[in-house]
C-alpha cells in the first residue's frame, strides 16, 4: 500500500473502533439504482433497511466472506485502490445484510464465485469511492466496530408452536453467533434459521421474553423482560442497550 494510503487511514480512524486491523484485498460492485429498492430485505433475514436503521450503508457479500449467514450484522471500511482512473479518495463504511450469490455457469467476470472476496454495495455506496462507469474496482477492506443507534431489536414472528426472532440493531461487532429466550422458565437454546433469523420450537405465548445475545467476539448481553405476556407475533421489541 502507498505511504499516501497508509497516512489516510492512520489519521482518520481511532484504533479502538477496528475489529482486526489488516487490510485485506476484495473487489466492489454494486447493484440496484440510486433509490436502494433491490437492496432491501435478502439473505440475512433483514427487510426495510431504512426502518430497521441500515439504509443504504450496505453490501450483500460473496461466498467467502458470507460465511453461510454468519457474517450477517459485520461492518466493514472498504475504499477503492490501485486504480486512479476509477477510484475516488476516502472510505466507506458497510453492514452485511445481503449475499452475492455464485454463478458457476460462467469463469470470467464472476466476482462472488468462491474463493474470491467481493463486496456487492448499493449503489449509493459504490459511487462514494468510484466513478459509475467503473462497474467493477479492486478495495482495501477491514472489520471495524458497527457504530448503532438505540438498542438492540427483536423481531417475532411464527406462530403459538414456534417462534422465529430476527436480531438486528446489534452494535459492537455486529454479527451474531449465539441466542438463548427464556419465558417463564429456563434458558432455551435457539437455533440459526437462516441469516440473524433464530428459531425455537418451545410455546412461549402469554410469557414475557427474556433474551441472551452473544456475538463473534465472545460478547453476551442479557436482554431481561423485552416482550411483556401481551407481546404479538409481527411486532418489532427494543432491548434497550446494545453492545
Amino acid at each position: 500500500m502507498s505511504s499516501m494510503c497508509s497516512s489516510r487511514i492512520s489519521n482518520r480512524f481511532r484504533p479502538n473502533a477496528i475489529v482486526n486491523g489488516g487490510w485485506d484485498d476484495a473487489r466492489a460492485t454494486f447493484y440496484g439504482d440510486m433509490t436502494g429498492a433491490a437492496t432491501m430485505k435478502g439473505a440475512c433475514g433483514y427487510g426495510d433497511l431504512f426502518q430497521q436503521g441500515y439504509g443504504l450503508e450496505t453490501a450483500a457479500l460473496s461466498t467467502a466472506l458470507f460465511n453461510n449467514g454468519e457474517a450477517c450484522g459485520a461492518c466493514f471500511e472498504i475504499m477503492c485502490v490501485n486504480d486512479p482512473k476509477w477510484c475516488l479518495p476516502g472510505t466507506i463504511r458497510i453492514t452485511a445484510t445481503n449475499f452475492c450469490p455464485p454463478n458457476y455457469t460462467k469463469t470470467v467476470g464472476v466476482w462472488c464465485n468462491p474463493p474470491q472476496k467481493h463486496f456487492d454495495l448499493s449503489m449509493p455506496m459504490f459511487l462514494k469511492i468510484a466513478q459509475y462507469r467503473a462497474g467493477v474496482v479492486p478495495v482495501k477492506f477491514r472489520r471495524v466496530l458497527c457504530a448503532k443507534q438505540g438498542g438492540v431489536k427483536f423481531e417475532i414472528s411464527g406462530n403459538p408452536y414456534w417462534n422465529i426472532v430476527l436480531v438486528y440493531n446489534v452494535g459492537g461487532v455486529g454479527d451474531v453467533t449465539d441466542v438463548k429466550i427464556k419465558g417463564s422458565g429456563n434458558w432455551i437454546q435457539m437455533v440459526r434459521d437462516w441469516g440473524q433469523k433464530w428459531k425455537t420450537g418451545s410455546v412461549l405465548t402469554g410469557q414475557s421474553l427474556s433474551f441472551q445475545v452473544t456475538t463473534s467476539n465472545g460478547k453476551m448481553l442479557q436482554f431481561d423482560n423485552v416482550a411483556d405476556p401481551s407481546w404479538q407475533f409481527g411486532k418489532t421489541y427494543d432491548g434497550r442497550k446494545n453492545f
